[in-house]
């Protein structure tokens, strides 16, 4: 007999409910946010070219699209791409990710239910492990499925056929893909930051999901302090939203979105309280001195990897934070940006040996 492992199909649906996992994507503001087509979508023009292809093509021949990875940090729109192949293929998307899958038999029990040209999407694919990357390489290459059978010197391995699939993969961490699953994909892609023109058209888009009414102003004010991040930049709005539903008239203009931005501790470059606790630790209880990451995680009451995976490579981006072999070092801009003086060095204090 087959191994339950690879029969039971009980362990992922207890995954999918363990993790809240749809299918339909987000509850609440959250679904109607997101678009449904390329051409709704906005941003990210060389990736929606190469995808425009990819689709285009794999529906001319009536096949499905190669696999496709989405690397890049949160909140750039990985998981949206991934339901656009779906609804571009016309096909059903199928949701995991890879601390879900613990066990092999937990993906075979989704390949099994898989449908022809069907599209399955896996969150944090860096996270699978290696026995589950032994059962996905022929299924993504040959669209097989290898099952054990027996236990001890009598067990025999056959292969089971599957629909034809495509397999879109998303990831924060592309350093942590391995080789051979990497060059698995037809297609690997990395998302950018968004500029502000962008994230104002976002924006713009989603106020009109929302029903609420917004200027210009407003929406570039709100684009600004979104760090470049779609995600951010809904959020910020649905709180901007409630200000100007409590506070003002419901229009959230120029002066609404301050106001509620400020409130809710988003400054005027999208820092937020924990990145200038950041900035105010280094500048002011260390005098600007270089601090380790463990010592500075510590000031600002953060787990070490919060501080080096969330709110260091903004600061860093913003040119308001520097890595040195030390330890993190405020630069000008972030002094400039608190409102303080830096210290003046010991070198410039030492009188110069070739000044007259």
């Amino acid at each position: 007999m087959a191994r339950d492992e690879l029969l039971d199909a009980s362990p992922v649906d207890e995954d999918f409910a363990a993790d809240g996992i749809e299918d339909a994507g987000l509850v609440g503001d959250h679904a109607g946010l997101r678009p449904q087509t390329l051409d709704d979508f906005v941003g990210q023009p060389e990736l929606r070219r190469h995808l425009q292809i990819i689709l285009g093509a794999a529906r001319n021949r009536g096949e499905s699209a190669d696999h496709l990875m989405f690397a890049g940090p949160p909140g750039l729109g990985k998981t949206t791409l991934a339901h656009i192949v779906a609804s571009e293929m016309g096909s059903t998307i199928h949701t995991t990710s890879g601390p879900a899958l613990e066990r092999a038999g937990d993906l075979a029990a989704i390949l099994t239910k898989l449908g022809q040209g069907d599209v399955l999407f896996i969150d944090e694919i860096h996270r699978l492990s290696k026995q589950i990357e032994e059962v996905l390489y022929p299924a993504m290459e040959d669209f097989e499925l290898d099952i054990v059978l027996g236990k001890g010197p009598a067990a025999r391995s056959i292969r089971l056929e599957i629909p034809t699939f495509t397999l879109v993969g998303a990831t924060t961490r592309i350093g942590l893909i391995t080789g051979p699953l990497r060059d698995r994909f037809g297609e690997v892609a990395r998302l950018d930051f968004y500029d502000i023109e962008d994230l104002q058209t976002i924006v713009t888009r989603a106020a009109g999901i929302l029903g609420v009414e917004i200027d210009s102003a407003g929406a570039l004010e709100i684009a600004v302090r979104a760090r470049g991040t779609p995600r951010i930049a809904n959020r910020l709005l649905r709180r901007v939203r409630d200000v100007a539903e409590t506070d003002f008239d419901g229009v959230i203009t120029e002066e609404v979105a301050a106001v509620g931005l400020e409130l809710f501790g988003v400054d005027a470059i999208g820092l937020n309280k924990v990145d200038r606790a950041i900035l105010s630790a280094l500048c002011e209880r260390f005098g600007g001195q270089p601090v380790g990451l463990s010592t500075l995680a510590i000031s600002v009451s953060e787990p070490t990897e919060t501080v080096e995976d969330v709110h260091e490579p903004f600061l860093i981006q913003q040119g308001l934070l520097m890595r040195t072999p030390r330890g993190r070092v405020p630069t000008p801009a972030a002094w400039a940006h608190m409102g303080l003086a830096p210290p003046i060095s010991a070198d410039a204090t030492q009188p110069n040996l070739f000044d007259d």
